[in-house]
């Protein structure tokens, strides 16, 4: 009776083993026609086997992190830490100059920025000596050098569509880092020589951390290490980029290696000889027009002075008012209590600029020639005054008649016949009493006086149209000289 029982206990045991891997081996062929069918449905009818055994977007940086050891070694602590200074070379390639700012006293440049350096501790073995190439997600577990830019106001990585980071290792260690970012930064204007001036910006480039004993920045091929791609911008022509390098030195920390990008602006010249050079010389020139002008002409000459004057006030305030402003902080002041704490302002250029010593010359020039013919109107009246007080104008003349229609006296407009037979005897009888000149000294022992001041004065009263005269020469002569030395000097 036992051995019947043990008899099926045994029969039943071998029935569910079949039964068990029956459905374990269907399972399995049913994963498979399932990994089959939308393999032929992804490739094409081609059946990638190696797809169902492993996922290689999920393993690749695993055997990368492998490969280069990453979890083996510190990464927050330089290369050769406690050693000499690590040496990193810099490689900049300048992409653009996107705006210069005058009012904030800065400039905004997107340049690619290419750190070299060798890090043992990263070095793989590879049969074909070829490097790797990874993007940020790798950077982010390494040691890398903290270079910033020194006196930036703002600063970001680009990051479209992926953050534009590249880092390359090469078998034997050494790696490639580059970033595309763009900074603004600070730049010291002078506005001296406005709008004939010239501008000195850099940028400057430095580790944050490292002072000079613990890593060494230099340009990595000297001048050849600064490239630019062809820059063109709306107020300024670029001279020249060029590298240097320099120590910078904190009290409480020590010596730094810095790198600077220095670049040379100079500004476009020809709108302001149109909006102001030319107006200012034309104006210049139009007041000198006076000269020819009858001196008896009185409102000719005076609508013409008053004009220019006018006119080179409104070229004047048109200028200053475009000039160059600078932005300050205005905290609480009292003249300023409609604004509210720390409000920006625009301050105009304290100082003074070579647009502002021609302008005002050319305006002194103007001013000069108005003056110039209340000089030949007062030194005309003078004149025709003493006539008059010596007998050669009539006791019955008007004066002020003859002064109300244009300011002067007219000799050709009097009427003097009269007045000419009346002191006809008198003339006469005075030259008769008059004793007979002098013999004229011998050709050898004749001697020429100089004039004194006061005979010169006299002399040039008498004769108030010699001013005119003088000045058709000497105002243009003196502007000439002034250009001359004005455009020597600033340009």
């Amino acid at each position: 009776m036992k051995v019947d029982v043990l008899t099926c206990l045994t029969a039943a045991s071998l029935v569910a083993a079949v039964t068990g891997g029956g459905r374990g081996s269907g399972r399995r062929r049913h994963k498979e026609v399932f990994l089959g069918e939308n393999s032929k449905f992804k490739f094409g009818g081609r059946i990638d086997y190696k797809l169902k055994r492993q996922d290689s977007t999920k393993t690749l940086l695993i055997k990368t992190e492998q490969l280069l050891r990453i979890e083996e070694h510190d990464f927050a602590l330089r290369p050769g830490f406690g050693g000499a200074a690590i040496p990193v070379g810099i490689d900049v390639q300048v992409e653009s100059i996107d705006s210069i700012s005058e009012v904030n006293m800065d400039f905004t440049m997107t340049l690619y920025l290419r750190h070299y350096w060798k890090d043992e501790r990263l070095a793989f073995p590879s049969r074909n000596n070829q490097s790797r190439t990874f993007d940020s997600r790798l950077v982010k577990k390494i040691w890398v050098p903290d270079v910033f830019f020194a006196h930036s106001k703002r600063s970001f990585i680009h990051d479209t569509t992926m953050e534009n980071i590249m880092l390359r290792v090469y078998p034997d260690g050494n790696i490639l880092y580059s970033v595309r970012v763009t900074v603004t930064s600070l730049c010291s204007m002078d506005f001296s020589s406005f709008p004939l001036d010239t501008q000195n910006c850099s940028l400057e480039l430095e580790s944050y951390a490292y002072n000079e004993n613990d890593l060494m920045l230099y340009w990595k091929n000297g001048n050849d290490s600064l490239r630019t791609d062809e820059i063109v911008l709306s107020q300024f022509f670029i001279e020249h980029f060029h590298p240097s390098s320099g120590l910078a030195f904190y009290s409480s920390t020590g010596w730094y290696n810095r790198l600077f990008i220095n670049f040379l602006l100079r500004r476009h010249i020809f709108f302001f000889m149109l909006q102001t050079y030319f107006p200012t010389m034309l104006m210049v020139v139009l007041s000198w027009v006076s000269f020819w002008i009858d001196r008896r002409a009185v409102p000719a000459r005076v609508s013409l002075g008053i004009t220019t004057v006018l006119t080179m006030s409104t070229i004047i305030t048109g200028v200053s008012s475009s000039m160059p402003q600078v932005t300050t902080l205005c905290p609480n002041l009292d003249l300023a209590y409609f604004l509210s704490n720390h409000t920006r302002l625009r301050i105009q250029v304290s100082y003074v600029k070579a647009v502002d010593i021609y302008l005002w010359t050319s305006f002194l020039f103007v001013f000069l020639s108005v003056i110039e013919y209340a000089a030949v109107n007062y030194c005309t009246t003078l004149e025709e005054m003493r006539k008059m007080r010596r007998g050669k104008l009539p006791s019955t003349f008007n004066a002020s008649q003859a002064m109300a229609f244009d300011g002067c006296f007219h000799d050709n407009d009097m009427e003097l016949t009269s007045f000419t037979r009346a002191t006809l005897g008198v003339n006469s009888e005075r030259l008769s009493a008059t004793p007979p000149p002098e013999p004229r000294p011998p050709e050898g022992t004749r001697l020429r006086r100089q004039r004194s001041v006061r005979e010169n004065v006299d002399l040039l009263v008498s004769n108030s149209y010699m001013i005119d005269s003088y000045s058709r020469l000497a105002f243009p002569l003196s502007y000439l000289l002034f250009n001359t030395i004005y455009w020597s000097l600033y340009s």
